[in-house]
């Protein structure tokens, strides 16, 4: 291989880590101001005096889970994206029978969307939920996702806890 194809290659592969670096500082970033604008749902209590309502634990097909929503009904039909509002609030219940706060989930019909240039997820309609087609988008600020900040399933998330209560 010659200097200049060797060099070249050398080139695009620092463009394209200092690239993946920005892409994660962004990612921190989001992720920060979601926790700072939502710590108050740490106390369940909170979410539910703020409107929001329990659903279901939800699991995956291939393990892990998202854990119990509260869906505030009133923010599902604005289809409003507000960092400070989010559709869903979402917490894994622990053993001891109280819930801890890992991620929230941002939800709206008007697309494509997206949260400080963090891009929806779409789901065409019919869905699991009885929804029509939505966008929707994950932050998990509480609980570190290793398949990704913005993924649906957590594979660290458990639903066991329902079963023993």
């Amino acid at each position: 291989m010659n200097i200049h194809l060797w060099t070249k290659h050398l080139i695009n592969l620092s463009i394209l880590s200092i690239a993946a670096t920005a892409a994660n500082a962004d990612t921190g970033r989001l992720d920060e101001k979601v926790r700072t604008a939502n710590s108050r749902f740490e106390n369940v209590a909170m979410a539910t005096k703020e409107g929001y309502a329990p659903i279901p634990c939800a699991s995956g097909i291939a393990g892990g889970a998202m854990g119990i929503h509260y869906v505030n009904a009133a923010y599902l039909k604005d289809d409003a994206v507000d960092l400070a509002k989010p559709e869903a609030v979402m917490y894994e219940p622990m053993a001891d029978g109280k819930l801890k706060l890992v991620a929230v989930e941002y939800i709206t019909s008007k697309g494509p969307a997206s949260l400080e240039g963090q891009l929806f997820n779409f789901n065409s309609a019919p869905n699991r939920y009885g929804l029509g087609a939505f966008y929707e988008l994950h932050v998990w600020a509480w609980k570190k996702n290793p398949t990704g900040t913005f993924a649906d399933m957590n594979p660290d998330v458990s639903c066991e806890a329902m079963k023993a209560m």
